[in-house]
């Protein structure tokens, strides 16, 4: 993603930026930077480079607010979260914002006091297997070992899938993707499953990612974007108008070396 997403951000979440007054505004403001919860690693969306400089989708959201803001999009503090801990932290404080990967629930929203800010990501559940285990769809995973991770909502899609289709699976419970990668690895389990993206991410790091294959059942509709804590309407704006400007500056070609739109002259 280019940096200039960044820019077209700053242009428009600046002026939320500047209504709001009070709560997290303040608070970032006072600290000089944004503590923003993303994952502990999910290449495309979420990860340090080889230089421990974090890139992704979801880290150019942190960034745009940063630069709205602070006016610096460096001035982030990048908090790793898991599945487990994600929601606790943006709940205590820790984080201002969570940019994970996270999809947006009718119970995340309202009995956990949460607010989606919009959909930076549209996904569906799928399954990855290795080639060698000689199965074309997810159907055919009766009595499958499967690589979960805990505290999602792949663990209710998993069983209702597997429930529906009246075949049984033993989960394998892990925390992270990387857990869920070695696990996976290592025999552990015979399916990961995930978010079609993250199935996707984590096979291009595999050494032979042709010995492994995504099915094509895609089980969950998962729309997927960063989330503040209820109650602050000012700084959901910031973050609300920060993602609605990266998606405008992407549609009209806005980059940091096409600051404005192709179609204008």
């Amino acid at each position: 993603m280019k940096k200039s997403f960044i820019l077209g951000a700053m242009t428009v979440a600046a002026m939320a930026a500047g209504a709001a007054s009070a709560g997290t505004m303040d608070d970032v403001k006072a600290r000089g930077k944004l503590n923003c919860g993303v994952t502990t690693g999910l290449v495309g969306f979420a990860a340090p480079d080889a230089n421990g400089v974090w890139e992704g989708f979801d880290v150019s959201v942190c960034r745009a607010v940063a630069a709205a803001v602070l006016g610096d999009p460096a001035a982030v503090e990048f908090v790793t979260t898991t599945g487990q801990t994600r929601f606790t932290a943006l709940a205590s404080g820790e984080i201002d914002m969570l940019a994970r990967n996270t999809t947006w629930t009718f119970s995340r929203d309202v009995d956990l006091k949460f607010e989606f800010v919009g959909v930076n990501y549209y996904d569906g559940q799928g399954f990855m297997v290795p080639k060698s285990l000689g199965v074309s769809s997810a159907k055919e995973l009766d009595g499958a070992t499967v690589c979960i991770q805990t505290g999602t909502t792949t663990e209710l899609n998993l069983a209702d899938f597997f429930r529906a289709n009246n075949i049984s699976y033993e989960p394998v419970p892990i925390e992270t993707n990387a857990e869920a990668q070695q696990q996976y690895l290592a025999g552990a389990c015979d399916v990961y499953t995930t978010d079609a993206s993250g199935l996707a991410a984590t096979r291009a790091t595999f050494e032979n990612p042709g010995d492994h294959a995504v099915l094509p059942e895609i089980i969950s509709k998962e729309p997927l974007g960063p989330l503040v804590r209820h109650g602050d309407n000012e700084w959901g704006d910031v973050v609300r108008w920060s993602l609605n400007a990266m998606i405008a500056a992407e549609e009209m070609g806005i980059t940091s070396d096409q600051p404005y739109p192709r179609h204008r002259r």
